[in-house]
């Protein structure tokens, strides 16, 4: 979108090129294709268009444009008021005060406010100075203030032709709402069997029930908690997105408005933005997959099909750190889930995350959603499989609040697009390659579709299955849903060479985490869950700093540690373990990271990725790994960097943080005595599959030990 008077003044303050520089400039653009002139073009007057070209490039998710600015300031101004969750009043005087507008609470129950300042450009190159925002900056109950910025978001799904006729009996519903499914002449339906509804695309629904007619291929095992009685009835599911077709015939009848909300144009209609591209498709996509209406001769049936579904539209315009935030924390005390299905740019060069505000809003909603128990985040993995991007990059995904959700193909495979990182914690089905079937869906103008993709459509089918959960125990905390999804995932069934066994005993991947997710496993230990004991965290730091990493050479540090050990903050049997970590380095895209824990499981914390050549490094980044889940903490640590690159990186510190509790989670939860193995089965074999590691943990531990010491030898002596 264009702003007019903005567009006339910044034409106005354009400096007049002289005579010398147009001729110069026409000489060279005679030599250019049109192409290379209107290049050129856009180079010249960026100050003029760069807000165009910037939303169109954020925000569609089959974008080839580039953004190449450095930010966009907008005119809108996040700022922490003290007080000012308990007197809404303090943020209108101060706004009143300085001429500025406020435009409400960010996060609901906190101090923070989001004010809007006229007086300067919507949108700029340049930072805002006025005085009225100088002066509010000083004011006494300002504890914090900061311009938003935009942000580059993607949708994690790829746009595919529709394929014509999904059916012979399926009519493309009009955009006027006319709604008939079938022929007139069409002969009667065949009566279902138990369970399996009439909706036209069930029988292309695979990834719910395939296991009927091929027992050696593996489903979500959707029915059996079906069949338990648990549909997903008195949870709530959002869809934080593009928008929500909320009048949808297989959506209206489960749809919540107290769930939705528009924060890109503050208002309650989520509905989507409808243009010829239909590129705002994706949330109402990702909201048939949880709760579609069963059994109504419509699309298809959701996996959670008695759930409530809203749609938060964030998506389609602007995201910045405030709209993110309020985006996350909206409603938390009657949304139990929230879906998310984007991201930062997955180009493999791109290191971002979650800004103050939302970091904010991630942990008021783990803190206090739910009346305590935790908001429970899902979120895409990401889709940069091809560029080697990790989603050890996505400050999102690697978050130890959210349940990062990684795809499987028809046949088992790793797809083209999936990002292989340590953070993932399980997989649901998607697309892969052309031979093999898609996720079918609800989609724009009435519609269905059978060509929803990527680890988009993967985090919709986790949401339809933790809602389910949630219906069997509605007291589950954010962190019994964790524990639960180790416990259950299933990995047979899916190939990949990255298999391995960790000190607990629980097969986990790099590409499908602990396996794909199985809704009857999951609702039937929810029944008989104990919450799980408190989380405690345990820092440790590593003593010395300024470590130089050779070209093409590693360093290996090692750092021995009782894991807080006799104090409060003692952490005995791991979930999440971070790295956070500071390192410059003249190419970083040329950088991998390992983690070896003291039972010998070796996390892939950062891959080499090819396309960043950025010199900027990490900065306190925290990369995180799930592999050693229920594994011992004590012991000797291992961190391993390697320097890909032509030059010298220094690594200026590193942090080591666990996750976890001081006593061990039983089988059901709680601290019962009885110790879970989690899914340990045999896997379908391949030609590229790797045997799994089955040493003991004793004798793993040992030889661990053995090796790390000779390589600290060697290190030391290297560096005398």
């Amino acid at each position: 979108m264009m702003y007019k008077d903005e567009d006339k003044v910044r034409k106005e303050e354009r400096p007049i090129l002289n005579n010398a520089t147009n001729i110069n400039n026409i000489r060279i653009f005679g030599k250019l294709s049109i192409t290379s002139i209107f290049v050129i073009f856009l180079t010249l007057y960026s100050d003029i268009i760069c807000g165009s070209i910037f939303v169109a490039a954020s925000f569609t998710q089959d974008s080839t444009v580039k953004h190449t600015y450095s930010k966009i300031y907008k005119n809108e101004f996040a700022v922490e008021i003290v007080g000012g969750s308990k007197d809404p009043s303090k943020a209108d005087k101060l706004a009143i005060k300085h001429n500025l507008v406020n435009l409400g609470p960010i996060i609901d129950g906190s101090d923070y406010y989001l004010f809007k300042n006229p007086s300067i450009r919507q949108r700029s190159r340049r930072k805002g100075r006025s005085l009225n925002t100088a002066t509010l900056s000083r004011e006494d109950d300002v504890m914090w203030m900061e311009q938003q910025v935009s942000k580059k978001r993607v949708k994690r799904g790829y746009n595919s032709q529709s394929i014509p006729d999904i059916s012979p009996k399926l009519r493309l519903l009009s955009k006027k709402g006319s709604f008939n499914m079938f022929d007139d002449n069409d002969d009667e339906i065949e009566v279902p069997k138990s369970l399996d509804p009439n909706d036209p695309l069930w029988n292309d629904m695979w990834y719910l029930h395939r296991s009927d007619n091929k027992p050696e291929f593996k489903d979500h095992n959707v029915k059996e908690a079906w069949a338990l009685g648990y549909t997903g009835n008195g949870v709530v599911v959002t869809i934080l997105d593009d928008g929500v077709e909320y009048e949808h015939p297989d959506i209206r009848p489960n749809y919540d408005p107290q769930a939705s909300y528009d924060v890109n144009d503050r208002d309650p209609d989520p509905t989507p933005r409808y243009e010829i591209s239909d590129e705002n498709r994706h949330g109402t996509r990702c909201a048939g997959e949880v709760a579609a209406v069963y059994n109504n001769s419509v699309c298809i049936t959701g996996v959670a099909y008695n759930a409530k579904i809203g749609g938060i539209r964030m998506l389609d315009g602007e995201v910045t750190d405030a709209v993110e935030a309020k985006s996350l924390s909206y409603n938390t005390q009657h949304i139990d889930i929230y879906s998310a299905s984007w991201g930062p740019d997955d180009d493999g060069k791109t290191v971002d995350g979650p800004g103050k505000l939302t970091r904010e809003a991630f942990e008021n909603g783990i803190k206090n959603g739910r009346g305590g128990l935790g908001s429970i985040f899902i979120w895409a993995s990401g889709n940069g499989g091809k560029d080697y991007d990790s989603c050890n990059c996505d400050g999102y995904t690697n978050s130890i609040y959210t349940l990062s959700i990684s795809s499987a193909s028809e046949n088992g495979y790793i797809p083209w697009y999936s990002e292989a990182c340590s953070s993932t914690l399980a997989t649901t089905y998607s697309s892969g390659n052309s031979d093999e079937r898609m996720i079918v869906t609800t989609d724009l103008h009435r519609s269905c579709t059978n060509s929803h993709t990527g680890t988009s459509a993967s985090a919709p089918i986790a949401a339809g299955i933790v809602a389910l959960t949630l219906e069997a125990n509605p007291r589950l905390t954010w962190r019994d849903i964790q524990h639960i999804v180790v416990q259950t995932s299933k990995p047979d069934g899916l190939l990949s060479d990255d298999w391995v066994t960790n000190g607990a005993k629980r097969n986990v991947s790099h590409s499908f985490g602990y396996g794909l997710l199985d809704a009857g496993a999951m609702v039937k230990k929810a029944t008989k869950w104990k919450t799980v004991p408190r989380q405690r965290r345990c820092k440790i730091t590593y003593p010395a700093r300024y470590k130089t990493i050779p070209p093409e050479k590693r360093i290996v540090l090692l750092q021995h540690t009782s894991a807080c050990a006799n104090t409060e903050n003692n952490v005995k049997y791991l979930e999440h373990v971070q790295a956070i970590i500071s390192l410059t380095a003249p190419r970083r895209g040329a950088i991998q990271v390992f983690l070896t824990s003291p039972r010998g499981t070796r996390s892939k914390l950062l891959q080499k990725r090819n396309k960043d050549s950025s010199r900027v490094g990490f900065r306190e980044w925290a990369f995180m790994t799930t592999h050693s889940w229920g594994e011992l903490s004590e012991g000797t640590w291992s961190l391993e960097i390697e320097n890909g690159g032509f030059d010298e990186a220094e690594l200026q510190r590193w942090d080591l943080v666990f996750y976890g509790t001081a006593e061990e989670v039983g089988e059901f939860g709680g601290n019962d005595g009885k110790k879970s193995l989690g899914s340990h089965v045999t896997l379908r074999s391949a030609d590229s599959m790797k045997k799994f590691t089955n040493l003991s943990s004793s004798t793993n531990f040992y030889i661990t030990q053995i090796i790390l010491s000779i390589l600290n030898f060697i290190l030391i002596r290297r560096i005398v």
